[in-house]
């Protein structure tokens, strides 16, 4: 499944290499237009990797030959080594999410850099060397600290407050309401009622055609060159 999945986002991006001109790449707030029959999409959670949750839906997106982008809180990836590893394992892309969930917007530059840095160290050991890609919390960041996050940053444009409603049929309904083609979606695996809503997302939006692909590839598949520092709300830039 993992193979056949591999082999068609190489096609895919071969054929949008062709259309960009010979693979030239483009600013990071352009875009490439993608066939209007290509839908993919990217499915984003937070605050985890947790015993109980995150396992099921590992398992329900293995089965649907599904893939996600999960942002790790430093803490429960250590407290959680395995997930994090079975996550890489099978093809999902790994970010940060500081290491105790601290909100970034109005902390410190050695506040962040502690924060970020200590998680980044931590999955770089864990995992292996490479790009940790960081989600603030609540999305938000000080201003003028940008310049010293070395990595992309990823926001969402699909929110349906799951941690809030802890009901499911209310978070697929918010979903399916507004997502669309290059949508990322936030979700959070520390909840079963997520767990249930996000494999319940993937059935219906895979029948309409859609592709789950990780947030990186959302943004290649569209021909943005991420930027470190830049934050990333959509599959276009």
């Amino acid at each position: 499944m993992w193979r056949q999945r591999l082999l068609f986002l190489l096609a895919a991006a071969l054929i949008l290499l062709g259309c960009l001109g010979g693979g030239e790449s483009i600013p990071a707030d352009g875009t490439a237009a993608i066939p209007a029959e290509t839908k993919y999409i990217a499915l984003t959670f937070d605050d985890g990797p947790r015993q109980g949750t995150t396992d099921r839906l590992l398992d329900g997106l293995r089965e649907r030959g599904a893939c996600a982008t999960f942002f790790l809180v430093g803490e429960q990836a250590q407290a959680n080594p395995e997930l994090a590893r079975r996550m890489k394992a099978e093809g999902h892309q790994v970010g940060n999410h500081t290491w105790s969930h601290v909100r970034l917007e109005g902390a410190s530059s050695a506040e962040i850099a502690e924060e970020v840095g200590k998680s980044e160290a931590f999955l770089k050991n864990l995992l292996e060397e490479g790009e940790y890609w960081l989600r603030p919390p609540y999305g938000l960041i000080t201003p003028g600290t940008e310049q010293q996050i070395t990595v992309p940053m990823v926001k969402w444009s699909v929110d349906p407050r799951d941690w809030e409603s802890r009901d499911t049929a209310k978070v697929v309904q918010a979903v399916l309401k507004d997502a669309k083609p290059n949508s990322i979606i936030l979700l959070h695996d520390i909840y079963p009622t997520s767990v249930d809503a996000a494999l319940q997302i993937v059935d219906t939006l895979q029948a309409e055609g859609y592709w789950f692909v990780t947030v990186e590839e959302l943004l290649r598949l569209n021909g943005v060159t991420p930027q470190a520092g830049t934050m990333y709300r959509t599959g276009a830039g």
